[in-house]
């Protein structure tokens, strides 16, 4: 008499429960992982965009004495041949970005205080460059919270 032959050569279905179990939390981690490094490289451009920002108005300023009147996104700060800033960046999307609120976040806010004073208000999701999360704003005097 044959016997038969009870070994099999398959996965049960336990094990295959197990082994797609494991591979959808890893995926869950790697992705939670990616989407806080998209947060910090957008918190990193609008610090180093603002920084920017602040350098070519104190240029313009140590130029002609007093600081522009307004700013526009993707145009320049510029004046006569000088170029400052060739291209004046707009905020990263998305805008509403961690405490980031709509308003608060749409795109970097200049005003001209006087002809000696400006603000430049913008947001941060997380902490960047030294900075804390939350709203920021940038003067002649370097950055600060509001």
């Amino acid at each position: 008499m044959r016997k038969k032959n009870t070994k099999s050569n398959g996965f049960t279905l336990v094990e295959l429960l197990v082994v797609i179990t494991i591979i959808g939390l890893l995926s869950v981690l790697a992705l939670a992982a990616f989407s806080s490094a998209k947060q910090k490289s957008r918190d990193a451009l609008r610090t180093a965009d603002i920084k920017q920002m602040h350098t070519a108005l104190e240029l313009y300023f140590n130029e002609f004495g007093t600081y522009p009147s307004s700013l526009t996104v993707g145009q320049s700060i510029a004046s006569n041949s000088v170029v400052y800033m060739n291209i004046i960046p707009s905020n990263p999307l998305p805008w509403i970005d961690g405490q980031c609120s709509n308003t608060a976040a749409a795109d970097f806010s200049y005003v001209q205080d006087s002809p000696v004073s400006y603000h430049l208000s913008y947001c941060l999701a997380g902490r960047s460059g030294g900075l804390e999360k939350g709203s920021h704003v940038a003067t002649p005097g370097g950055v600060a919270d509001p």
